[in-house]
């Protein structure tokens, strides 16, 4: 019974790409809201959905999109990424200019972002693909080469595509921190993207979950004191967050 019920849902997943817990609860009204939770964790163990704020979506919905290495980083730290996701969506006000970048964190904060005014400028493939899903969010795709691990787009005529573009917040995802290399990324071109953003955007927001800390990417494009918040999830090592505060930095 519970794996013929298992299967049903992960068949229903794929065949609507996203259900909440409720209308989970609508479909097998016999089953508690709690069962239904517990499904959705094996679920997500066996690799077959990703867990999202109030219920669940497919992989292969998000592989339609995305591409096998990119749905693959989407699994790892779901629990952390959602957290600071939903911790960053808060921050985002109606009539925003807003960047966010391509990663997995990323999209995860642009399926938890409220459908509302703003304007969003993002490299990320699959980031702009979520936005085109709420009505009030304007989408603006950065043009260039596809980078195509986290279907990212860079290209060298950034700083000149963003000379006469104007955004309040800078909202990016590190793939690495260390104290003595700062916030890093495995693309150059995609470095040189940031530290233009960074430099253009009147504040900057760091979503980085502790996964990231002590790891080295071959290319930094910041530093601790290069931002305004430090956006994390429950494991950041205390001793870290004191640093950060020791630079005003808000710590989330």
């Amino acid at each position: 019974m519970k794996r013929e019920r298992i299967t049903q849902i992960a068949e229903l997943l794929d065949k609507r790409g996203k259900l909440s817990l409720k209308q989970l609860g609508e479909c097998f009204p016999k089953v508690s809201l709690m069962t239904l939770r517990r499904d959705l964790f094996l679920l997500e163990e066996q690799g077959r959905i990703i867990r999202v704020r109030g219920g669940a979506m497919s992989v292969k919905d998000v592989q339609k999109t995305s591409g096998e290495p990119y749905v693959k980083k989407t699994t790892i730290h779901t629990d952390e990424k959602i957290e600071i996701a939903q911790k960053a969506a808060e921050l985002i006000d109606e009539g925003a200019s807003i960047f966010i970048d391509a990663g997995t964190t990323a999209l995860y904060l642009a399926k938890e972002m409220p459908d509302i005014p703003c304007n969003v400028f993002t490299n990320g493939l699959a980031v702009a693909t979520e936005l085109c899903k709420k009505k009030n969010v304007m989408v603006n795709l950065l043009g260039g080469p596809l980078i195509k691990d986290n279907l990212s787009t860079a290209s060298s005529f950034s700083s000149i595509y963003f000379a006469d573009t104007n955004f309040e917040l800078a909202i990016i995802s590190a793939a690495a921190f260390t104290v003595e290399n700062g916030f890093s990324c495995g693309s150059q071109m995609e470095a040189d993207l940031f530290k233009v953003i960074c430099k253009k955007a009147k504040f900057t927001y760091m979503m980085l979950d502790s996964s990231k800390i002590g790891k080295i990417k071959p290319y930094t494009f910041a530093h601790a004191e290069d931002i305004n918040v430090l956006i994390t999830d429950e494991a950041f090592p205390e001793g870290l967050k004191d640093t950060f505060k020791k630079l005003n930095i808000v710590v989330m």
